[in-house]
């Protein structure tokens, strides 16, 4: 009997002097949508975006101008040139969709892999951070609830949101 006493003293013993895990969560929306770089890449993107629907309204123009003049001039023009001609235009309004559809997608693409990138960085600069500052686990909060309920204390998002902002002003 002594012996089983003396061996649950020494393992509660040995269980007490553990070290205490260092566990942290940020919220991660928070976090991608204050980091600057995201933000700067939203505005660059915008800015394109803008552009972009400025050239396709000057194209839409610029086409809807020719097609007018088409129905203008269609009553000097026999049947078979009527017909050749709104089939020219038919082509080249279609045309034209496809190509600005396709700069469209390209756009959507250019932007999904620099967001892509900001986050692959986010989660790779929060792993590092959590190594350098002695974090066992550092959780990420997300409206899926993989951390439903933390301490505000252990909300570390404040911290790195300035690490990592901090760390993007010094590149380059």
């Amino acid at each position: 009997m002594k012996k089983i006493v003396a061996f649950l003293l020494i393992a509660v013993l040995v269980m007490s002097c553990q070290e205490q895990q260092k566990i942290a969560f940020v919220d991660n929306g928070k976090v991608i949508n204050e980091y600057q770089e995201k933000i700067d890449i939203e505005a660059k993107y915008k800015l394109k975006d803008e552009n972009f629907k400025k050239r396709t309204d000057s194209i839409s123009k610029a086409f809807q101008s020719e097609a007018q003049g088409f129905q203008a001039n269609a009553k000097t023009m026999s049947q078979k040139e009527q017909q050749e001609k709104y089939q020219a235009l038919g082509q080249k309004q279609q045309m034209l969709q496809q190509q600005l559809q396709v700069e469209q997608q390209q756009l959507t693409q250019e932007f999904n892999v620099e967001i892509d990138s900001v986050l692959s960085h986010v989660t790779k600069f929060v792993g590092d951070y959590g190594k350098k500052n002695g974090y066992t686990f550092i959780l990420g909060k997300n409206e899926a609830g993989s951390v439903m309920y933390g301490e505000e204390t252990m909300d570390i998002s404040a911290e790195i949101i300035e690490a990592i902002n901090a760390e993007y002003k010094k590149a380059p």
